[in-house]
Parts: structure tokens; sequence; C-alpha cells
């Protein structure tokens, strides 16, 4: 066995970047900035109102009146020159006048017809001077994982269609006699294939294209075919049959099918099982078959797998700190990932593991909100002792 931290870095090692490809602005939410994009023009492009109110020249005094002579808008720029003495009503977002210094907010004057009396003073201008935000040339580069934030300002900077990463193809394959699929009629000796819906919503939060493959059953001809179908997805990955029972044929039949094997079991708890290599020109990987096991390793080791697919750097699970609420005892030689609740406490965030760790038990999962790490060898810890934990 090998240590979860060496699997992620052998898995790793088999990404290859995907090439880029040109999308639409409103379909880039999600997707990884691939390369450098910059703004043709500043923003603001002018110098713009920050507020409602009079723009005005110089630095016009309590009790003076001034005279309006116009009126100016967002989309609606007044193009005349202001003097001393006059004003022009101006709305946010409209351009400064020729002749402006700034703008009195509307709560500080008193209007007439025609004119504005200054009531009260401000030593702040309530402008947005050309460019304060960026400058024509502004550049967003990447590898970058596009938030809501950033389409703002690649709308902003004016870039229509963003180059991104092409989203990786995930083919998932479920193997066993015992599956059936959602809404058949199961025998009495049968289950419900679950772990492939789980593993398909968790693929695509990171950016994939998801294909559901055909059931495979527990014969190697029928295994080899459904993989076979497989053929040119950018990962391919197995649920069960990873283990070395007498009906667990995924590692054999990956042998056959010529796949430069990777690693084959990890001290790690649930998912020892877990296997990778190459095969062709996709990424195996065989998740163990147990619901916990096969979404845990999905965490660890499926995720990061396809941000590096999308280019990104800094793709390992982000391991947080608290303190354990109970007592935990001292752990084997396997890194064991233990299903919890983190909760927000008096003096920060507090974890609780779950009653039940058995890794075919779908309910303690489902009420789970994080992993508790417990590293190999660690020793028996106490309430109020500090331990590390990832989101699920």
């Amino acid at each position: 066995m090998i240590s979860v931290a060496e699997a992620l870095e052998r898995l790793l090692s088999l990404a290859v970047p995907l090439a880029s490809e040109e999308v639409p602005l409103a379909k880039a939410a999600g997707r990884v900035l691939s390369g450098e994009v910059r703004a043709a023009r500043a923003q603001p492009p002018f110098t713009a109102s920050a507020m409602d109110g009079y723009a005005v020249s110089g630095d016009p005094q309590p009790g003076e009146t001034l005279k309006v002579i116009g009126e100016a808008q967002a989309g609606g720029a007044w193009t005349g020159r202001i003097a001393q003495g006059q004003a022009v009503r101006i709305f946010t977002g409209a351009p400064l006048p020729a002749g402006a210094d700034r703008v009195v907010i509307q709560e500080n004057v008193t209007a007439t017809e025609g004119q504005i009396t200054i009531n009260e003073t401000s030593a702040t201008a309530h402008i947005r001077r050309a460019g304060s935000d960026f400058a024509a040339g502004h550049s967003l580069s990447g590898p970058r994982l596009l938030r809501p934030a950033d389409l703002a300002l690649l709308a902003a900077m004016n870039v229509a269609r963003p180059q991104v990463a092409r989203r990786p193809v995930v083919a998932l394959i479920a193997t066993g006699d015992e599956l059936v699929l959602p809404g058949e009629a199961p025998r009495e000796d049968q289950i419900i294939c679950s772990n492939t819906f789980a593993i398909k919503a968790l693929a695509e939060t990171a950016g994939a294209e998801v294909r559901l493959m055909p059931l495979a059953r527990d014969r190697m001809e029928a295994l080899r075919d459904v993989i076979a179908l497989a053929e040119g997805a950018d990962v391919i990955v197995t649920i069960g049959g990873a283990s070395v029972g007498d009906h667990d044929l995924v590692a054999g039949v990956a042998r056959g099918m010529g796949i430069d094997m990777a690693f084959h079991k990890v001290a790690l708890r649930p998912g020892k099982p877990l296997m990778s290599g190459r095969l062709g020109n996709s990424v195996f990987l065989g998740l163990p078959g147990n619901p916990v096991s096969a979404i845990v390793c999905s965490h660890l080791f499926l995720l990061p797998l396809l941000r590096r697919l999308q280019g990104l750097r800094e793709v390992a699970p982000v391991l947080r700190r608290a303190t354990l609420a109970h007592a935990v005892e001292a752990n084997g030689n396997r890194a064991h990932y233990m299903r919890a609740i983190v909760e927000e406490g008096t003096e920060g965030p507090v974890l609780r593991a779950g009653d039940s760790q058995e890794s075919a038990f779908l309910v303690p999962l489902s009420e789970a909100n994080a992993l508790l790490l417990r590293p190999p060898h660690a020793p028996a810890a106490a309430a109020g002792d500090p331990a590390l934990w990832l989101a699920i």
C-alpha cells in the first residue's frame, strides 16, 4: 500500500491538461479560464458621478446659489461646459460634464425653479475617476476557475467569448450482478445502484461532462465490453470490483486491456482497494464499491484529477482545523476519513464524528458535512484537541 499523498501524486502525474475552447460568456461560469484576456478600454471609461446630485465647478460654499443649466444621466451625457456659478443636474453613472470638479449630493441643496442653493459641503467629490477600477490593458490570467464576480469583470472588460479549458469527459461504469437502476424492480438478492449518481453529481461540480455507461455484470467479457464503450473519455471510472475477491474483476480486465497501472491499494480507510493507471488515452480510476468508500475516494482523488485536467494547479482537498467535540481512539496504519459534522462553536469550529463509520451506510454520509481526518498511527485524542477536516 502507498500513502494517500503518494497515490494522489501518482494520479495527478497522469493528467495531461486539456485543450481550450471558446465559449459565450453566459456559459463560462464554473469553467477554467485557460489563457490571458485584456481590457480594450478603462473602467469606468469616463469620469462619472457616484451619486445623484448636481455637477459643479470649483467648491461652492453654503449659501451660494447656482444656476442649473442642464441635465446628465447614465447613457445620456450633457455635452456643454460648466462655468463658475453654474450646475448640471446629474444622476449616478452619468459622465461628469467638462468643467465640473465635483458632485454636490441632492440632499445638500435646496432646489427651486432653475437654480439650487448650497446648504452643506462635503470633503468627498462623489465622482469615479476614469480607469479607477481598471485601466485599458488590465489582464485576467488563467488558469483560473471563473466565479460569478469574474464573469462581471470579463463583461466589463468587453470579453464576450473567453478561452476556457475543455470540459473533461468522464465515463462512469458501475459493476456487479447485484445492481439494478433506480425505478427498476430488484430481486431479493439485488440492490439499487446508488454510487453512480453521487459521483456523477460530484464530477459535474468540478466541471466534468459525465457519460453514464451501461451496468457491467460480473463477467470479464461483459466488463471488457463496457470499458471499451468508454473509449474517448478523458477519465474512465469504474465503481466496484476493485478488491481481490473472486468476483472483483476490474484489475484483471484492466491489465488485460493494457493498463499502465500507477497504483493499486492505498493506505486509506475507507477506500483501500483504490486503483489507477493509464488505459490508452484515458486516465483510469477504479473505485471501491461500498458507497462511502466510493464517494470519499471521489472527494480525495477524482475531484483533484478533474481540476488538474482543466489546468488548475492547487487541486488537493483543503484541510481545515477544528477542535474535537469528543474523544477519539488511536488510529491504525491507514489514514481514516471519518464522516463527521462540523458546527461553529463559541471558539471556532467543532467536529463531531458520526456514530456509525460503516462504509456501506448512506444515511450517516448524507447527514455529514465533513470528513474528520485521522492520520496513520495518530494517538488517541481527547475532547478539545485539535483535528483536521475537509468539507463534503
